[in-house]
């Protein structure tokens, strides 16, 4: 069997004309980015009078990128019908292999890892998404993911986070803050462009009374829009709130907004006059009950609105990569019963599960992403956004909510938190801020208890 590679003139080059091997533009583009990227490696198969055998997506892609000349490896030995076959059995026969998916999960997570553009290894980013999130460790059911992301009881003593506050959590950053405050948002993103948001803004409506907390836990309010503006002034905060979102969101943005049914009004008519298109409206199926008067609600809504009118990014695509989605997203409630299920509830009073949220920044967002979420809550959006290799940023008005997102990051991915202007991680500001804090608490007894002492006396 003679063997010779040559470099030829793609000029030179005879396709087979009976090739029933097709290729889109789209993969001859796939191709020419592999050769840019990797090189020729692989030569076009010709025999001795310089008729293709293998290789025509490789010559496409060759003239795509303007190449003169191609390198070729000569096969002379077969005659006309073993050439005929083997023009359908290179093809054929490659189609029968398989995948070790949890091995390419692996090799993929590790180009992620290091910054590789995996699109070029010819999976696009929606499949290597969910390929990688198949097999990833963070990727259980709602039970598993209760147990995992136990929530820490609230401490006694003031919150560590202080307002102003800027926190690097690996790629994510956390901003101690007001949503409505564009200098808050502008110290967050640093220039940065939201290609997504997922936020859950307060309702305007009392935790007491709305919230069981499965007739056990009491929580505080919220520090804003609890219940306490009208219908025009809670409407206001939504307008204000969106714009903040819409002026540090990339055009086509997608924006998905929870809120239940009492307000639902006044946020499609903010968000429409603030972001333009509302997509969907999505429906969060509880599998169990909680609250209500003639009903029980078992049902939150997720509005879906777009940034302006550019094109927004459809990893979905009627489930062309896997995904297939509508929106009707049924996931377990908090209150179902669950080994923290008490903790998560202590924790936050409408905290969301982390798949929700992980499976909506995968429909509509790349990997490296950046995703904002101006009303942080428990950090569930920053913990998606950590679990499908997106970039988090978030806003908490709490301080202590903002010591629950680290205390539960830092739990999850056993990374610390650092406070951006000192570099000190949120353990060693605890202590130090702990620490100032004593002489001034312990002043404040004496003076107590002086008072009452002089009280008692008169």
């Amino acid at each position: 069997m003679a063997i010779n590679i040559n470099t030829v003139s793609i000029d030179a080059l005879i396709p087979y004309a009976n090739n029933a091997r097709t290729h889109s533009k789209k993969q001859i583009k796939q191709i020419a980015d592999s050769i840019v990227k990797f090189g020729f490696t692989n030569p076009v198969l010709v025999d001795e009078s310089n008729n293709v055998l293998a290789g025509h997506g490789r010559l496409a892609a060759a003239r795509l990128l303007g190449c003169k000349a191609v390198p070729t490896l000569s096969i002379t030995h077969l005659n006309e019908t073993q050439k005929r076959a083997y023009i359908v059995a290179d093809n054929r026969i490659a189609e029968k292999a398989g995948w070790d998916k949890q091995i390419l999960a692996i090799e993929l997570q590790a180009l992620v890892d290091l910054d590789f553009d995996v699109s070029l290894t010819g999976f696009d980013i929606p499949e290597a998404d969910l390929i990688i999130g198949e097999f990833s460790p963070d990727n259980q059911d709602d039970v598993d993911e209760e147990e995992e992301i136990e929530l820490l009881e609230k401490e006694a003593g003031p919150a560590v986070a202080q307002p102003g506050d800027l926190f690097l959590l690996g790629d994510h950053r956390l901003i101690c803050g007001n949503a409505l405050s564009a200098e808050v948002l502008a110290a967050l993103m640093q220039g940065d462009k939201a290609s997504a948001c997922f936020t859950d803004p307060p309702y305007n409506v009392p935790i007491g009374g709305h919230v069981s907390g499965l007739g056990k836990i009491k929580h505080r309010e919220f520090a804003m829009a609890s219940g306490e503006m009208s219908e025009d002034e809670f409407a206001k905060f939504l307008e204000d709130s969106f714009s903040q979102i819409e002026a540090f969101s990339k055009p086509g943005a997608i924006a998905f907004v929870c809120m239940d049914w009492r307000h639902v009004a006044e946020t499609i008519v903010a968000g429409k006059q603030t972001f333009g298109d509302l997509l969907n409206l999505c429906v969060w199926n509880k599998t169990n009950a909680g609250m209500g008067s003639l009903y029980r609600s078992q049902h939150e809504l997720v509005l879906v609105f777009k940034n302006g009118k550019e094109p927004h990014r459809n990893n979905v695509e009627l489930g062309k990569h896997g995904r297939h989605r509508s929106n009707v997203w049924t996931y377990r409630g908090i209150n179902s019963f669950g080994a923290d299920r008490m903790d998560d509830l202590e924790g936050h009073p409408t905290v969301k599960p982390v798949n929700l949220v992980a499976d909506a920044l995968l429909d509509v967002s790349r990997r490296g992403d950046v995703v904002l979420d101006p009303f942080g809550g428990s950090g569930t959006t920053l913990l998606a956004a950590h679990k499908t290799g997106r970039r988090a940023r978030l806003i908490e008005i709490d301080p202590r909510y903002c010591d629950l997102i680290i205390r539960r990051f830092e739990k999850h991915t056993g990374k610390q938190a650092k406070l951006a202007a000192t570099g000190e991680t949120f353990e060693e500001l605890s202590e130090q801020r702990a620490a100032t804090a004593a002489p001034a608490v312990a002043a404040s007894s004496a003076t107590s208890e002086l008072t009452q002492a002089i009280g008692g006396a008169l």
